[in-house]
């Protein structure tokens, strides 16, 4: 059964930091392409991070470019968003997002054949 579990989110101030964690079970990030989405109220889900198949290559939206890092653990199976130097326009709910790709990967959110339930990430003082 394939599953995507995402933990870390939570309230932070701006300028906070946090990680968040996508565990993954069911299928193996050694032949799919992750990423992390997020989706704000009234807004369409957006990507804002990916890293390929084989590790060769990650892609960060603009606005987060300089302050989120992707990573993964293979042995774990498991993908993190470490997020630094938050903003208030940062706050969503974030999902991450699996699905194949030969290489590569895509921050187009239609890609993604299995998601996550998303884990609220809040920035506000």
């Amino acid at each position: 059964q394939v599953q995507l579990v995402e933990s870390g989110g939570g309230l932070v101030q701006p300028g906070g930091s946090l990680r968040l964690s996508c565990a993954a079970s069911g299928f193996t990030l050694r032949l799919h392409q992750i990423g992390w989405f997020r989706q704000a109220p009234g807004k369409e889900r957006e990507g804002v991070s990916c890293i390929s198949n084989n590790d060769d290559g990650s892609y960060y939206t603009d606005s987060v470019k300089g302050r989120f890092t992707i990573s993964r653990d293979i042995a774990k199976n498991t993908v993190y968003l470490q997020m630094n130097s938050l903003r208030p326009e940062d706050t969503a709910i974030y999902y991450c997002g699996a699905g194949v790709m030969v290489s590569g990967c895509t921050l187009n959110p239609s890609s993604n054949s299995y998601w996550g339930q998303g884990t609220q990430v809040t920035v506000s003082s």
